[in-house]
This record gives structure tokens, sequence and C-alpha cells, in this order.
């Protein structure tokens, strides 16, 4: 079988690539991996199985992904405690403070609903490495030794999930007075993306004290992040105005993202809002090393604003992956990417959008500032990205003639702005951001790199 993990887990159309069958292989292979990595580690006492975790969102193909996954579990001598509708990075979170053994998340994330997914969490709530999935996949479908009798998995439902990650998300903006919650007279608007953090989300903005417009919180399978949520803000947009709110936060269907809208309606990105959040941490003096890590792809505006704070950038390359490894070995407490993958290091192993708002709300309710003045450190270069596909997307990073070009441009641009050439991970085309002090600029630039692009890999 060829390479099935992508950047994510497993992804695909559901009961199409992604079925029952595989979804059970994928839990065999992964409980047959985790427990020869586990050795001889110590469980909890009592605990005399491995245990896994799973949580899934509001898609209707996770209910048969999910007893398929489960059976593979069980079936290879897992205890499985079903965590039922959960965000990502709440399954994360339980992973960890129920010292399981593996978590498993069945979602697509932002995807359309047709698709879904299925990404397994190592102990400690973390991503998998490579070289793991890579052996869980070596190991699908192959003859292995299956317990029988009292050897095989027990399977239950852990009843105060949602509680006890609302707990956990609230107890992160602590209480700056005994009277008084964090975000008290704050009005928020929240998109739920009918997806999976349609009750934790609204319940854990309340319990800081935030008055919580829920929006895209009415689940029926079938309609998770159609036209609403982080990817499709009108709504939100529309809601913040109507309601007078002083902000409005969406989510993706698997809540590990955020974007924001401000009291005028005006889009807050995921730059702007880790500009907030590093601020903060830096006057805190919790910003470890005074560094964020962010993505090749955040704006040009983003480095300046924090150049001018006395913070350093470290970027990586795109996919929160790229960014959560830059974390680890540099022990930093920050970063994200311009989608609105942010990580609080501090407090969640992945990006966790319900977390980001309640951090840049207890922002906004400590310093007395709007939304629209604290993004308002991050002026946003125009950026312009033009797909040029049919190319030899492997020739670009060594071709002279297109490197000089893009050089040119960048001594064209004289620091007002930058070139970036990104080949495509999976098509024949390669990808040409631009950013420049105007959209004119930036759009000029860009279609004249995408020729060279096209006569030198063409």
């Amino acid at each position: 079988m060829g390479r099935i993990f992508g950047t994510d887990g497993v992804r695909g159309l559901a009961n199409g690539q992604l079925t029952a069958e595989l979804a059970l292989d994928l839990g065999v292979a992964a409980a047959r991996v985790l427990a020869a990595h586990a050795g001889d580690r110590p469980r909890p006492a009592g605990r005399v199985r491995p245990l896994a975790v799973v949580g899934r969102d509001t898609r209707i193909s996770g209910q048969f992904l999910e007893h398929a996954i489960v059976a593979g579990l069980a079936s290879a001598g897992v205890d499985v405690l079903l965590l039922r509708v959960l965000p990502t990075p709440g399954v994360a979170y339980l992973t960890d403070a129920l010292e399981a053994d593996a978590g498993v998340v069945i979602s697509a994330s932002h995807n359309p609903m047709p698709d879904n997914g299925i990404k397994f969490l190592a102990r400690g709530g973390v991503k998998l490495d490579d070289v793991i999935e890579a052996e869980i996949e070596a190991v699908l479908g192959q003859e292995w030794d299956r317990p029988t009798g009292g050897d095989v998995g027990r399977v239950s439902e852990y009843g105060p999930t949602v509680q006890e990650y609302a707990a956990h998300l609230v107890a992160t903006v602590p209480q700056t007075g005994s009277d008084v919650l964090p975000l008290d007279g704050l009005r928020v608007v929240l998109d739920c993306a009918h997806g999976a953090a349609h009750e934790v989300g609204p319940k854990a903005l309340r319990a800081a004290g935030a008055t919580v417009i829920a929006i895209g919180a009415d689940p029926d399978g079938l309609n998770i992040n159609d036209g609403v949520g982080s990817t499709h803000l009108d709504h939100l947009r529309a809601a913040v105005l109507e309601h007078g709110a002083d902000a409005g936060f969406a989510v993706d269907g698997d809540a590990d993202r955020c974007l924001a809208v401000d009291h005028t309606g005006a889009d807050v990105d995921g730059d702007q809002i880790m500009a907030i959040l590093a601020l903060g941490l830096l006057a805190d003096g919790r910003l470890v090393d005074d560094t964020l890590v962010a993505t090749v792809m955040s704006n040009l505006g983003l480095i300046k604003a924090m150049e001018a704070a006395g913070v350093h950038v470290k970027q990586t390359a795109v996919g929160d992956r790229y960014v959560l490894e830059e974390m680890r070995s540099g022990g930093y407490s920050l970063g994200g990417e311009q989608s609105g993958h942010v990580i609080l290091r501090d407090h969640a192993t992945t990006g966790d959008g319900v977390l980001t708002a309640l951090h840049v709300l207890q922002r906004m309710a400590r310093t007395g500032k709007s939304l629209a003045d604290l993004a308002g450190v991050v002026t946003r270069l125009p950026q312009v990205l033009v797909n040029v596909p049919g190319v030899d997307r492997a020739r670009a990073a060594t071709d002279e003639a297109l490197l000089a070009a893009v050089a040119e441009a960048e001594d064209g641009l004289a620091g007002d702005g930058r070139v970036l050439l990104r080949p495509s991970g999976t098509e024949p085309l390669v990808r040409v951001m631009v950013e420049a002090p105007t959209a004119e600029r930036a759009r000029e630039v860009a279609e004249s790199l995408a020729d060279v692009v096209r006569e030198r890999l063409g």
C-alpha cells in the first residue's frame, strides 16, 4: 500500500477513499505500533491494558468511522474511552490528562462535509512523528496474533468530556479579583462552524464571563463548515454588527484554528492574532526568548511589527506541524500560522481556536483596548498569490535564471516587500507570492515572475 498519511493524518472522501475497512485496519495497526513503542513504560495504577481516547467532529460519517476504528483498537487489546464530539485540541488535552497511550481524532478540519479524516496522537497529546506513521502504514493488513478472551479491549463512554475540557480552557485565563470574571463586560459572537466546538466553545467563553452570541452552533451532521466558520467570515461579520459586539471569533470544524473580526466588521487574521498574543506574553515576561514562531507565509507586516517591539520571528515551512516542531526544539511558547492555527504551548499541544479566542479577549479586557486597536499594531502589506500549473516544480529551487529574476524582484522592492516561490507538495505547480506596498505593485511583480516560471519550468 502506498503512503496514506498526509500532513495531518489520513484524510479523504468518507466511504470513498476513507472506508470503514480502512479505519478498522488503521485502529489495529496503530494499536500494535503504539503498544510496541510504549514498551515497559509503567501504566497508572489499576490499568492493565493500553488506553486510547477517541473523539470526533459532527460529520455524520464520523459515526461509522468511530465504530470502525474503535473495533480495531479494542480487537488489538486496547481499552477505549469515547469522548464523543470534541475539538481536536480537546482530544489532545484529555489524551494527556487521562495518561492515555494514544488519542484518535476523527475529523477533516475545515474540509467540506463529505470528507473526513483520522489523526492519531501519541502519549502526551502530541502529533505522531513521521517515523511512527510510516510504521503504522507498514503493518496495515499484515497477519497478527489476535488477543482472545479477557485480553481484548473494553469500550466505554467518558462522561465529563465537555465539562473537563471547558474547565481547562477557563483555568488558563485566571480571575483578576474574587468578584470579577476575566471577560466580564465583553460581548462576543462565536461562530462554531456547526462543528466540534458547538457546545464547549460557548460554554467556556460564558464561564469566563463573556456575553456570548453563538452562531453556527446547530450541527445536523451535514452542515459542518457549510458557509460558516473560519473559512467563511461573512455571517460572523454580520452578527457582530447586528448585535453591537466587541468582537467576533470563528473556528473551523474541529476548532483547531481561529480567525476574528473587530467591532467594525474588519477581519483580524492569524498574523494579527499572533501579534496581539506575543505582545501580551512579552509584557508578562512569558514569551520564551522573546521569540514568535511563524511560517514563511506570514505577512511582512507581522515581521516588521514584531521587530519594532523587540520580538524575534522564526519562520518555518508552511504547516502547523513544522511550527510545532520548531517550538518544541527551541522551547518556544507561541507560534502559529496566518490561517489561524495558533499554538499557546503553555496550555496546549496543538492549535486551539477556543483557547486563542479566550486569550485575545483576555488581552482586550486587561488593556481596555478594542480588538481593532490591538490588531492595528500590524500593518498588513498587500499580498498576491499566483499559482502557475503545469510546470516542473522540482526545478524551482535550482533554475539559475528563475532565481536571478526573484533576486532582481526583491531588490526592486528594496525591503518594502518580499517574494516567495513555493513548489506545491502534491501538484505540478509553483506558487508565486509577492508582498508590496500596494496591491498594484504586488500584482505586477507576481505576474512578471509567474511568466518567468512558465518560461523556465514549463
